[in-house]
């Protein structure tokens, strides 16, 4: 009896001696960045999370990108969720993409920033050094993508009213067939109500460390520029759905399709052959190779 409880608990103590050294290694590296950019919190709240998250934008973006302008490397063009579409992407959309985008991330987003600073809970030099446990961060990552699921949804829903669609969102469907760095083309009031806030307010609900902060940031923003890149590519997210949105318009409004399976908003695309293609690919084999169109 006692050898099988000692058999069980062996994996869990290698578990804990092994998440021990883990954080103090992930405590080690924190401390030398913050020693290297300094620790005072406005500034990283601010001015490091805009650079922050400015690199993590342009960095998956400009990859994707690269492969629009030159359709190098040819086997990668197997993955288009479009085929035919963007190939190449027209030079003069994408320098207004460009400019839109710069423009939302420094008029809208860096001000928001300050704002999110402002309305966290008090901000000190000892909180921000102090990295929070595992399960602190799993719980409030969890709090962030259920409130951004819900945020999205219904401001995406608002922005497609008949009676404000034209003004506001139809920038952003003047890409069809979407790729990776229209996840920000859209028009600064869009950009704040359904890009930029329900991103934030998970944020502030959970008070989070700065840390969590920008893993959330890293996970939402490498997610919209997966699912608006046009390719469907082994092992990232599937950007079936959101295609299927663009290409559609009223169907598809959400990030995780809960909420559109609960309004009824994904029935046409649940019917289509995009549907039986939306899933995490484990192979080299493209979906439109294994569900074709015909």
């Amino acid at each position: 009896m006692s050898l099988t409880v000692e058999l069980f608990d062996l994996p869990a103590h290698q578990f804990r001696v092994f998440w021990g050294a883990s954080g103090s290694m992930w405590q080690s590296l924190w401390d030398r960045f913050l020693d290297f950019t300094g620790d005072n919190p406005l500034a990283l709240w601010t001015v490091g999370s805009y650079v922050y998250t400015s690199l993590v934008y342009w960095s998956i973006g400009l990859a994707y990108t690269l492969l629009d302008v030159t359709g190098r490397p040819a086997a990668l063009r197997r993955y288009k969720v479009q085929p035919g579409t963007n190939e190449p992407v027209d030079p003069a959309r994408l320098r207004t993409v460009i400019r839109q985008v710069l423009f939302n991330q420094f008029c809208t987003g860096l001000p928001l920033l300050f704002l999110m600073y402002y309305l966290l809970p008090g901000q000190t030099r000892d909180t921000i050094r102090q990295l929070p446990t595992f399960v602190t961060v799993v719980w409030q990552l969890g709090v962030c993508i259920l409130i951004e699921e819900v945020m999205f949804y219904y401001s995406h829903r608002l922005l497609h009213d008949g009676r404000i669609y034209r003004y506001i969102h139809k920038r952003h469907h003047e890409w069809t067939a979407p790729i990776a760095i229209t996840a920000m083309y859209a028009h600064p009031v869009e950009n704040v109500l359904s890009n930029l806030l329900p991103i934030a307010v998970g944020v502030w609900t959970t008070g989070c460390h700065i840390s969590v902060a920008w893993l959330w940031f890293t996970l939402a923003i490498s997610n919209t520029l997966h699912v608006h890149s046009g390719y469907h590519l082994p092992l990232l997210p599937s950007p079936e759905q959101h295609d299927f949105h663009h290409l559609k318009f009223n169907q598809c409004y959400g990030v995780l399709g809960v909420l559109d399976w609960l309004h009824g908003t994904s029935e046409m695309f649940h019917r289509s052959k995009q549907a039986k293609r939306d899933y995490i690919m484990t192979s080299l084999e493209p979906v439109r190779e294994t569900h074709p169109d015909q």
